[in-house]
Order: C-alpha cells, then structure tokens, then sequence
C-alpha cells in the first residue's frame, strides 16, 4: 500500500478533517502506544498502520477497505 492510498482511506472513513485528527492525537496498542503520525515518522509500514486503524476502528472501516 502506497501512503497517498493510505490516506486516501483514512480520509474516506473519518472525512477529511477528522482523519488529520485521528492520525496526529489517537494512540492505537497495535502501533506499540504510538500515534499514526509517530508511526509514519519512524518509518512504521504503511500496510501495517492500515491494519492497526482497521483493528482499532473495526465498527467504522468498511470491508471492502480491510
């Protein structure tokens, strides 16, 4: 998965202005208590922050997304 796919997605499920939100302030476990930016910073794949958002937010992310 490519970043600009990534945040194509994010913004998709959580709308333009919330997916920034999400990504700078919301820990997620999976990423080991880092936030998808700090993740992203210390060259974390994408694919796996993808599946970190979609384990954490399961009820918001739809199937054809995963």
């Amino acid at each position: 998965m490519r970043r600009t796919d990534f945040w194509e997605r994010l913004r998709e499920v959580f709308g333009p202005v919330y997916a920034t939100s999400v990504a700078k302030d919301q820990v997620l476990a999976r990423l080991g208590g880092r936030t998808i930016d700090a993740a992203l910073a210390e060259g974390e794949e994408v694919h796996v922050i993808w599946r970190a958002v979609c384990e954490q937010y399961s009820d918001r992310v739809p199937a054809r997304l995963r």
